[in-house]
């Protein structure tokens, strides 16, 4: 199986559904990502491309995803890609890409944690454990 690492910001807010049958939850959502670069004209260019991305991992979902991922939120994926069909209202087959999370990082959630406080219920001291990084400390390698 091939792994895909995306880097890039979400398009909107996640949306969080809840399976039919079992009521698991899972995440689907869009992350963009721009490639800057120069045209042989010498003048510059970017292109912009969307991914659909759902994560079916329920604890990620509602501990990390729900409370933590906003639209503009910069985000690290990986995951492998899936083929998607649908039939739409009109029953015509579309098909479609998405990537299928198997990790993500949001590389913003401690400052997501600090605006709201500790009424999300995580103390300025947690969000600094989760990935904080203090240049001033030895390094243990």
């Amino acid at each position: 199986m091939q792994t895909l690492t995306l880097e890039g910001y979400l398009a909107a807010d996640p949306s969080i559904l809840s399976a039919q049958g079992s009521g698991k939850k899972r995440a689907s959502f869009r992350v963009l990502e721009t490639t800057r670069f120069r045209r042989a004209s010498g003048e510059p260019g970017e292109r912009t491309t969307g991914f659909n991305c759902v994560c079916f991992n329920e604890a990620t979902t509602e501990n990390y995803i729900q409370p933590y991922a906003h639209k503009g939120s910069r985000v690290v994926i990986q995951g492998h890609v899936e083929n998607d069909t649908w039939t739409g209202k009109d029953g015509v087959e579309h098909y479609d890409l998405r990537l299928v999370v198997s990790d993500i990082r949001l590389k913003n959630r401690r400052d997501a944690a600090r605006s709201e406080g500790t009424a999300a219920g995580v103390s300025e001291r947690d969000a600094d454990a989760d990935g904080g990084y203090d240049l001033n400390d030895d390094i243990p390698f």
